[in-house]
């Protein structure tokens, strides 16, 4: 379940509890909701700290060192000799 799961349960939760005047037998719907609730907030927590260990720091590259050419100066070096 990601972020988007537990906002939904949070979501649900509060509906059930502050929203509605549904009277069921033998189920409260207020706990039901507040359980929704805890639920998606320990899941919100859960997930912010997973995604704080998750981040991997990537180790700086190391710079291209181009090869020296060694240039003739033979006259032909411009490309336009043979």
């Amino acid at each position: 379940m990601g972020l988007g799961g537990c906002i939904i349960l949070i979501a649900a939760g509060a509906i059930l509890t502050f929203a509605t005047d549904w009277h069921m037998k033998g189920v409260n719907l207020d706990l039901v909701g507040i359980i929704l609730m805890i639920v998606g907030l320990i899941g919100v927590s859960t997930f912010s700290g997973i995604a704080r260990r998750r981040r991997v720091v990537v180790p700086p590259t190391t710079p291209v060192v181009e090869e020296e050419r060694h240039h003739h100066r033979d006259g032909y070096s411009d490309g336009y000799g043979v």
